[in-house]
């Protein structure tokens, strides 16, 4: 028995979105363009008590997230007229490149240890974190090798997905991991994997989920407090909590833009993984809904552009890129919203992060080449 919706994603829909090459890059541009600028004006807004703490200025992470965001728009439009198909002959080197990347990052004196992770490599004039890059190189390659027709390969893709996500976990990074398998089954049961497949990996993941969390004390901290939030309130629950709190001040229509109490050092990573609260906390329900609806929009658009691909590896890449970006902003806000244990992954395009930034743009680009096409 093969995945469910595979028979239907093979064929084309051509007539279900506009013809022409120029309007099927608004669906995807203009949201991007809202949620950057939304961006750069919750960064700004999240990051001022910390800005002037730590660096006497509070520009610094506005200025910092406008450099990236800037470099990231240049990239964007270049990707853009970039055929995919160029992509394809060059997947195997890149998620290469990306493994050694990984690797890299535990090399005393080039990887970068900040907050109890090794995240970074510091290449001198900036700092890359390749667990970003990986989420792009494995999308692509798995586009690649899905595209052609195979039999028997769960076993290889179990072992690739190992690797990838094996050294992410070392950093350790569980959100990201957490996007990248979860992009990697999609893409994997897509290409008419059977769903023998399906049942075998969802208790395999299961147990494996859970044997991380034995084995770490901050991830086992992190299921408990999820399970009761009031086991340890200034300890492991205490960012969700003050998370929650910031979106129940909210209310509708939230406390104003820039009134935001939890920002001042009440809410940790207030500028990263935690921003959809402040968000909630200034623009309320309003403004929170108003997010989802950007995402899903994208949603929408970027599985009609793999529908209408020409090419099986056009419809894997449009596919994988499009669920990356909405389950990494799924949850990241279902996190801050207590719905799922706290995983710490920025929220695409609004998070401050220039890797983070430039990876998921440069990705738009490739998507709306694929639309174009």
């Amino acid at each position: 028995m093969k995945f469910p919706y595979f028979n239907k994603f093979k064929k084309s829909n051509r007539g279900a979105i506009p013809s022409s090459s120029t309007a099927i890059l608004y669906p995807i541009l203009i949201p991007a363009a809202i949620l950057s600028v939304v961006g750069l004006i919750m960064v700004y807004d999240s990051s001022v008590a910390m800005a002037i703490r730590d660096f006497q200025n509070q520009y610094y992470y506005l200025i910092e997230q406008a450099k990236w965001m800037l470099l990231g728009w240049v990239i964007l439009p270049i990707f853009l007229f970039i055929p995919y198909r160029t992509w394809y002959p060059i997947a195997v080197p890149f998620i290469m490149v990306t493994i050694i990347l990984l690797l890299l990052v535990f090399i005393p004196g080039l990887g970068v240890h900040a907050l109890g992770a090794r995240r970074w490599i510091n290449l001198g004039f900036t700092v890359l974190q390749p667990a970003e890059l990986a989420k792009l190189s494995l999308i692509l390659y798995l586009s690649a090798w899905f595209s052609n027709k195979e039999r028997k390969r769960l076993g290889a893709f179990a072992l690739l997905i190992s690797i990838v996500v094996g050294l992410i976990l070392l950093e350790p990074d569980m959100g990201t991991a957490t996007v990248t398998v979860g992009v990697a089954v999609i893409l994997y049961f897509f290409s008419g994997a059977p769903m023998r497949h399906f049942y075998i990996m969802i208790p395999v993941c299961i147990a494996f989920i859970i044997a991380l969390a034995l084995i770490s004390p901050y991830r086992l901290a992190r299921l408990t407090s999820f399970i009761n939030p009031e086991k340890d309130p200034l300890g492991s629950s205490y960012q969700v909590r003050q998370a929650t709190l910031a979106l129940g001040s909210g209310g509708i229509f939230g406390v104003g833009l820039g009134k935001s109490r939890q920002k001042y050092q009440y809410l940790p990573e207030a500028n990263t993984d935690s921003i959809f609260a402040i968000i909630g906390e200034e623009t309320g329900l309003v403004g929170g809904l108003t997010i989802i609806s950007l995402y899903l929009f994208m949603l929408f658009w970027g599985y009609k552009i793999a529908l209408r691909a020409k090419d099986a590896f056009g419809k894997y890449l449009a596919l994988g890129i499009t669920s990356w970006i909405v389950l990494q902003a799924g949850i990241n806000i279902a996190a801050n919203a207590a719905l799922i244990p706290l995983t710490g992954v920025p929220l695409p395009l609004i998070s401050y992060g220039g890797s983070s930034t430039i990876v998921i743009l440069s990705a738009l680009g490739i998507l709306m080449n694929i639309g174009r096409s």
